[in-house]
């Protein structure tokens, strides 16, 4: 026991030392569980069929998803911004189960491949395990639904959308008639369109039959099969990747192109992205999985998360509509069922962006296996982890846990929480 605690408190040591040395950006071979995941074999890259389910395969997969499934690409941007980094790094601490913490501890025992934190453009914090480095890509899951949201948003200020109160099937006319065709787009936006659909990830819910009948059927005649609600649009949150899929066939429909292509040169070259970014796509159709499948660069996540931390301005350049970002981000601009501690036991949910309790506006951008973007516009903070936990919910996991104590230490470091 006590020479357990002993290796225990030496590792911790050595880590820390190491991270010193590196100072604001580093490379830490090794986190927690790495064994298991796969480093003995050099983290492999796992197949179409088990890249998302094995285990052992998860970090190889995750950060080479491009390898695995057909993907389209946005390329990156020909005027790249550049992020300084912070000299000498910031000793950033937190508190954690009654104990001060700093950045090593939590890397060394929570399974993130890596964790950038960016304020006002400066990177404070740059740091990857298990062998990951700057030039992988990390797989966002259901973070690339806040890119669909964002689309959206963008056809709004385009006049393409006339209202976010226009049903579905104005846009879609393919799915006039049907349950999520008589939806509107804000109800989608919510997640709240009353639709019967149960989103477990135990390989036999609602989502896997969507994949199922996508693959075998298309995008539309899958949506067309849920037709089955259960309270009226509008009254109550539940979430359900399916209504991503829906707002996807809405630009998709409008733009008459792919959600890659539309968002190329309004999104991610007006970032300026360093790299080119993939997303996922059916072998059906070639479009898009619009709930998920996007993979991007730590840094260039960071830059996402630096012009939504500037309310949709980055170099001086509006990206987003602030009408649009301020109504899809503030949770005391939504109906009660979408506040946080009533939409979900902790977040609120807004126009497909997590909403965090407290006065002031921060929100988050979530993917299973703990991916993660957090945001704070009065600090322009943020902070990007990806992840790869034990299980694809999260929510009241260790990984969670800490991953908010140290959000929360973060603010309490440039201002206060309120």
């Amino acid at each position: 026991m006590h020479v357990r605690k002993h290796a225990c408190t030496l590792t911790r040591i050595v880590t820390a030392t190491i991270w010193l040395m590196l100072g604001a950006r580093g490379v830490c071979a090794d986190g927690p569980d790495a064994a298991g995941l796969g480093k003995d074999r050099g983290y492999p890259v796992g197949s179409a069929a088990t890249w998302l389910s094995d285990e052992s395969v998860r970090v190889g997969s995750f950060s080479n998803l491009e390898h695995i499934v057909p993907t389209n690409r946005l390329s990156r941007a020909p005027l790249q911004l550049e992020l300084p980094v912070e000299s000498p790094a910031p000793h950033l601490r937190y508190m954690f189960e009654g104990r001060t913490k700093a950045l090593p501890e939590f890397l060394s025992e929570q399974r993130a491949t890596g964790l950038l934190i960016v304020r006002d453009g400066v990177i404070l914090a740059e740091h990857y395990q298990y062998d990951r480095r700057d030039t992988h890509r990390f797989v966002s899951h259901s973070m690339a639904k806040s890119l669909v949201g964002i689309a959206i948003g963008m056809l709004v200020a385009e006049g393409k959308i006339a209202s976010l109160d226009d049903l579905v099937e104005t846009y879609v006319p393919a799915l006039a008639g049907s349950a999520f065709g008589q939806v509107s787009i804000r109800h989608c936006l919510r997640m709240s369109s009353g639709v019967a659909f149960r989103e477990t990830y135990d390989g036999r819910d609602d989502l896997r039959r969507f994949h199922r009948l996508m693959t075998a059927s298309g995008r539309t005649a899958a949506i067309r099969a849920f037709d089955t609600r259960l309270v009226a649009p509008g009254q109550k949150f539940q979430y359900a990747t399916i209504e991503t899929y829906v707002l996807g066939a809405v630009v998709t429909a409008i733009t008459g192109s792919s959600l890659s292509a539309y968002l190329e040169t309004r999104l991610w070259h007006r970032i300026g992205a360093e790299s080119d970014a993939t997303w996922a796509k059916s072998v059906t159709d070639g479009l898009e999985h619009a709930g998920g499948g996007f993979s991007a660069r730590l840094r260039d996540y960071g830059r996402l998360g630096m012009m939504l931390a500037g309310d949709g301005i980055i170099r001086g350049h509006r990206v987003i509509d602030a009408s649009f970002l301020l109504e899809a981000t503030d949770w005391q601009r939504q109906p009660p069922p979408f506040h946080p501690r009533r939409a979900t036991s902790s977040f609120g949910y807004g126009y497909h962006f997590w909403t965090f309790p407290g006065r002031k506006r921060r929100f988050a951008l979530l993917g299973i296996y703990g991916q993660s973007i957090f945001v704070d516009p009065e600090l322009r903070l943020v902070m990007v982890i990806t992840a790869v936990a034990k299980r694809p919910l999260v929510a009241g996991d260790i990984l969670s846990r800490e991953r908010d104590a140290l959000w929360r230490g973060l603010v309490a470091t440039f201002g206060s929480w309120d």
